[in-house]
């Protein structure tokens, strides 16, 4: 019996040997380049667009290396799917997603693959780097353009009314009045991507910070309150302001990002609160109206104090459960993307909605119109970079408050406390002092 189980056991380890063999074939085949497949989670719509230009870039000069696009929503449903994959381990080998606050709540230290000491990470901006950092370690690689957060606009309909770019909130008002006054939509709102509704609050903060100078560290050390600063309570009273004045397309509450990018590429709408990134949908598919597109930054109270909100670039991250030849050929692609080929890839595939954050970096010379808008605030030392860059106390809440004030469900007041206390909450979840 003793020795039929040997000769049997034997001959199951004879009949694995060629399936192990193949194996150990294929992963020794990866580490001398080998075909890879990289597994890449990004946003749908422009996101998908930007990864998939600069993967097929990639593929044409590494035809070794293929890409499987796996998309996810925005917004906080897109949030959670980023966070249970991390938690369980079933990330892709690279992911597309935010920097900043949202970042932090990431646990990158733990889930992500640490960058610092990589050679190519030498090109990228130190100012980048601060927001995909947390302690020694920087995990990100930008693959986009800093944005302008503000208010895209109608250049076309602005010259038809005769109007001037607003630098006072009561100026913007009064040009809504205007422009309704002609049959068309003063403020284009797409509410039925909820994401979008916060561009008021979000892009307001250049004005915060210039009544307030110290918000950014009190608001981080519990000290300073959305519901007790009316610098930043404004943001929330400009939503309630446009349900109440009837600023708002018919359908709003309803609406999708890319109906508002139609609306205003066609001239149906005068002004979409949005992030630059737009410009590139627009060019995508309005191409012969993103020339009449503009940007302004999000009026205040003063003239004197006019300035632009900045987002720094989403990034490309690597989670730890990627390893062996995937590693290596991520770490590869994200060289490719901050390199000069890289920079001219995406030149030439998508309109730049901002400056790059990778020395050496230029813009094309046929940069859009609302490009060099946006730079002239970054030029001339108008611009601060929007809150979520500065504090990473980021309440995930707040587009479900910012459409229930818009929709005329919730007052500024309730918002902003009830803002607070989703604050609150994310703050003791990153363990944060004071909270």
């Amino acid at each position: 019996m003793k020795k039929t189980g040997l000769f049997i056991l034997m001959l199951l380890m004879l009949m694995a040997l060629p399936s192990l063999l193949f194996a150990a074939g294929k992963e020794d085949a990866a580490k001398a380049g080998g075909p890879v497949k990289l597994t890449y989670l990004v946003a749908s719509g422009t996101d998908q667009t930007q990864a998939q230009v600069m993967a097929d870039a990639y593929t044409a000069l590494h035809p070794e290396v293929t890409f499987e696009l796996e998309l996810r929503p925005g917004g906080a449903d897109g949030d959670n799917i980023v966070k249970t994959r991390l938690a369980t381990e079933e990330m892709t080998d690279l992911f597309y997603y935010n920097a900043g606050s949202l970042l932090v709540a990431l646990n990158p230290t733990e889930t992500l693959v640490d960058l610092a000491d990589e050679p190519f990470m030498d090109v990228v901006d130190d100012a980048f780097k601060m927001t995909v950092a947390k302690g020694e370690g920087v995990f990100g690689v930008p693959n986009q353009t800093a944005m302008g957060g503000g208010i895209l606009y109608n250049k076309k309909i602005y010259a038809d009314l005769g109007l001037r770019v607003p630098k006072t909130w009561a100026e913007f008002a009064a040009n809504n009045e205007k422009i309704k006054a002609a049959g068309l939509t003063p403020v284009i709102a797409t509410y039925g991507d909820s994401w979008t509704s916060q561009l008021f609050v979000l892009a307001d903060y250049y004005n915060v910070q210039a009544a307030v100078p110290d918000f950014a560290e009190s608001y981080t050390a519990n000290r300073a309150k959305y519901a007790n600063t009316p610098a930043a309570r404004a943001g929330f009273d400009h939503l309630k302001e446009g349900f109440d004045k009837g600023w708002y397309q018919s359908g709003f509450a309803t609406a999708k990002y890319n109906q508002g990018l139609e609306m205003l590429a066609t001239g149906q709408g005068a002004h979409y609160p949005m992030l630059s990134f737009a410009l590139t949908a627009i060019k995508e598919n309005w191409p012969g109206e993103v020339e009449n597109i503009g940007f302004f930054a999000q009026p205040g109270a003063s003239a004197d104090k006019n300035g632009a909100t900045i987002w720094m670039l989403s990034a490309n991250y690597i989670p730890k459960t990627t390893t062996g030849a995937r590693l290596a050929a991520a770490k590869d692609f994200f060289a490719f993307i901050v390199s000069p080929e890289g920079i001219a890839t995406m030149n030439a595939g998508f309109p730049p909605s901002g400056p790059y954050l990778v020395k050496g970096a230029k813009l094309p010379a046929d940069v859009l119109p609302a490009v060099n808008d946006i730079s002239s605030y970054i030029d001339g030392g108008h611009s601060a970079p929007a809150l979520e860059f500065l504090s990473p106390v980021k309440g995930p809440r707040l587009e479900q408050f910012c459409v229930a004030v818009g929709t005329g469900q919730m007052s500024p007041e309730e918002a902003a406390a009830n803002y607070d206390k989703d604050v609150a909450n994310q703050a003791k979840q990153l363990g944060l002092a004071g909270w």
